[in-house]
């Protein structure tokens, strides 16, 4: 028998029963030395590895190292076939040898030694029994010292090892093929990565007797999938805020600890402070720290405060990206890296607390969007072995530029809400004007939403006679365009009830503005539109006349402390046109609390009218030191935590003047009715204590009556009103309004009016239904 064919018989023992004389060549043992002796004696020992023969399985295969009879080791490739006696005992096997050395035979055996691929081949006790030159290699060891070792034994101890054992038992017990995806350490992404495929190894009876592996590195394609899977995550992660400081911790985040130990978001001040970008770039390299964030124990940890600033080198990543427009990827043994690293390198680390290992890699990424530079992003690491490469570094510069999109979309909306509330604060009544007729509380809370700054405003106007109109208005839309549109508005009412309109009225000319304005507009700007509500309060006759162009009904608290709301015939918003507006009027007593709003406060996303509508009224009947704290408590009992719109509120709780402040007459219309309503007022005035501006009055009552008298029309009525202003009014049934002219030389007449606006503080007409009414105001003496 030649060496090809050598071969012996081992019992089920491990003792020898059978011997060729191919075996006899190989290993210089006869048939009578070899026959009766446990296989194991026969291998070879080296020195000190005594105790590892009980765990060699019985039969040793593959490539092992007998001792041949002189005493040399000789390696042999061993090859074992189980044997089956009776009943399926274990009868022992039957074992073929080779010289380790000795070329393979067979197509199947070359393709198998030469394979690329790993390929390795594990008993029913997942033992290695067989494995090629690359599954050695990606093992860690040589075939012969794998040979009969468990493959948990060899892999080390993990999830991954359990999983591939698992697989492995389960193909032993269905026979049928797994593959499984398996890397030594999930949490270290620099560990290779392999793609494992096993299946059942049958004999000729078709029973499984062994498992063979076969793995294929896709390190490169799972980091390429974790890659892809970043780059996803940063599309629904980034920007989920209008928000500049949350979109930099957006960032952090998503770098940490997936992409790096320690990350960094740096940026210009004019970023945070939602200005525009200066025209010359600062020659130092001055960044704010908006948001970092570290891996944890052993990772750096920051030298530089959340909110602070710090100076970065010209020689450092962070001003290398800034400077160069792109990523700069740094390593350790570069010098300037070196000399970065010596600087704040070890700051960082010994910040930590814990310095297993230095900073080795850092990757620096400036945040640019629509060609501004906005800041930069940092990244480094220490824990991980591996350092960053280009495949990282066109990563980072993907996700920093999403990133810097969300921060410049965050930064301009921060600038046009910051503007759009500057020019509505502008706008809105900042101190509200003295008058009697009501005490004011009022509030205006912007929308925080994405939207944008509203248009809602509200306004308060003292009108002539001690009235004073209430205004509260919301524009649609959000922005600035509302906010202009919001400025138009708010000037035209206050226009228009100079001219002391009727509420009606007034809306009627507001919505034509707002149809010319909306007919004015570019095609490319939205729809303009707007609801309004004005109202209008007399304290001496305690009337309220309301009129609304679609905007929610004012609620109505009485003195008694029931709640209600006005009832009204809403008109529809400015700017649609064909409906008349009609006014409600009240007669209130005093003490009453009107509450005018916008629709924010009682309408929202999943918010029901009614029920927002009752808890106004519920909140308006709640106790309250004033009419300030009123407002607080109305915000927060029917406000939701985060409004979606702007809120308006406007409270008006109403005044009357007693009967000792008012005093009128009628007047016969006759010239000589004049001096009788001249010695009325001398002698009311001196009743009243305004001796000192009695003979002022008594001449602007003279010119007001006689001017009804010559140019007026029959009933005529003249009336005093002492508020915080002497006010002189004489009303008759003409609708014809008087005007300032000037009088020549040698005219006789055209005197009286220009002498009431010179005596005075101001002076008007307002038309009424049976009439018009001639009013002039004078100051009070100072006492």
């Amino acid at each position: 028998m030649d060496d090809a064919s050598a071969a012996l018989v081992v019992d089920a023992r491990g003792v020898v029963t059978g011997w060729s004389e191919g075996a006899r060549l190989l290993t210089g043992f006869s048939a009578e030395e070899a026959v009766g002796r446990p296989v194991r004696e026969l291998l070879a020992v080296e020195p000190g590895a005594e105790d590892d023969l009980p765990r060699r399985p019985v039969v040793p295969v593959g490539v092992v190292t007998v001792r041949h009879r002189d005493g040399h080791p000789v390696a042999l490739r061993l090859a074992a076939c189980r044997v089956h006696g009776p009943g399926d005992a274990d009868a022992g096997h039957v074992v073929t040898a080779l010289p380790a050395d000795a070329e393979e035979t067979t197509l199947a055996g070359r393709v198998f030694e030469q394979s690329s691929l790993p390929i390795s081949v594990l008993d029913a006790e997942h033992r290695f029994i067989r494995l090629n030159a690359a599954a050695a290699e990606a093992m860690g060891g040589s075939e012969q010292d794998l040979l009969g070792r468990p493959f948990a034994d060899v892999a080390g101890p993990g999830e991954a090892t359990r999983s591939v054992n698992r697989h492995m038992r389960t193909v032993a017990e269905t026979g049928r093929a797994l593959r499984d995806e398996s890397y030594s350490q999930a949490a270290d992404p620099s560990q290779q990565v392999w793609d494992v495929e096993m299946w059942p190894v049958r004999d000729a009876a078709g029973r499984v007797v062994a498992t063979a592996l076969a793995g294929l590195d896709s390190t490169e394609q799972h980091r390429a999938r974790r890659r892809l899977a970043l780059l996803d995550e940063a599309a629904s992660a980034l920007g989920t805020t209008l928000d500049v400081g949350r979109t930099a911790e957006e960032l952090v985040a998503l770098l940490v600890p997936d992409f790096a130990d320690f990350a960094a978001v740096d940026l210009l001040d004019w970023v945070l402070d939602a200005e525009a970008p200066p025209l010359r770039g600062d020659p130092e390299v001055t960044l704010r720290r908006t948001a970092h964030a570290s891996a944890g124990p052993g990772a750096p940890d920051t030298v530089v405060p959340l909110g602070r600033t710090d100076v970065y080198p010209p020689y450092s990543p962070p001003a290398r990206a800034l400077r160069e427009g792109r990523a700069v990827l740094a390593r350790t043994g570069e010098p300037d890296f070196d000399r970065w690293m010596a600087e704040r390198g070890a700051e960082a680390l010994r910040a930590c607390g814990a310095c297993p290992t230095g900073i080795h890699s850092e990757l620096a990424v400036p945040l640019r969007a629509r060609g501004t530079t906005l800041g930069v992003a940092i990244a480094v690491r220490n824990i991980r072995p591996d350092g960053f490469a280009a495949d990282d570094a066109l990563l980072a510069e993907e996700i920093a530029s999403r990133a810097a999109v969300c921060v410049d979309n965050a930064r301009r909306f921060a600038r046009e809400r910051a503007t759009a509330l500057t020019l509505q604060h502008s706008l809105l009544p900042r101190v509200l004007p003295g008058q009697a007729a009501v005490e004011i509380a009022h509030r205006y809370l912007p929308s925080a939403s994405a939207a944008g700054i509203g248009g809602d405003w509200f306004d308060v106007i003292p009108l002539s006679g001690t009235r004073v109109a209430l205004v509260v208005g919301d524009v649609v839309g959000h922005g600035i365009p509302s906010t202009a549109t919001m400025g138009r508005l708010c000037t035209a009412v206050r226009t228009l009830a100079d001219v002391d309109l009727p509420p009606e009225e007034l809306l009627t000319h507001l919505d034509d503005l707002v149809a010319h304005l909306a007919a004015d507009e570019r095609e490319d700007v939205p729809e303009l539109g707007a609801t309004c509500l004005y109202a209008v309060y007399d304290p001496v006759s305690r009337h309220l006349a309301v009129a609304a162009a679609g905007h929610p009904a004012p609620a109505l608290l009485m003195p008694d402390g029931t709640c209600r709301l006005v009832p009204l015939n809403t008109g529809p918003p400015l700017g649609v046109g064909g409906l008349p507006f009609e006014a409600t009027e009240l007669e209130l007593p005093e003490g009453c609390v009107v509450a005018f709003y916008t629709d924010g406060l009682i309408e929202g996303r999943g918010r029901d009218v009614d029920h927002s509508t009752q808890e106004l009224c519920r909140a308006l009947k709640a106790p309250a030191e004033s009419l300030d704290a009123l407002c607080d408590v109305v915000l927060k009992a029917v406000l939701p935590e985060e409004p979606g719109d702007d809120v308006a509120l406007l409270l008006a709780r109403t005044r009357a003047l007693g009967a000792g402040q008012v005093a009128a007459r009628d007047v016969a219309p006759d010239p000589g009715e004049v001096p009788a309503v001249r010695q009325w007022a001398v002698e009311l005035l001196s009743a009243w204590g305004l001796d000192d501006i009695a003979f002022v009055t008594e001449l602007v009552v003279s010119e007001l009556v006689t001017n009804a008298i010559r140019y007026g029309e029959p009933p005529i009525r003249v009336r005093l009103i002492r508020d915080r202003t002497l006010i002189c009014e004489v009303t008759d049934s003409s609708s014809t309004s008087p005007h300032l002219r000037r009088a020549h030389a040698f005219d006789e007449g055209g005197r009286g009016l220009l002498l009431v606006a010179q005596l005075t503080q101001r002076w008007g007409s307002r038309q009424a239904d049976g009439g018009k009414t001639i009013w002039a105001e004078q100051a009070l003496p100072r006492r």
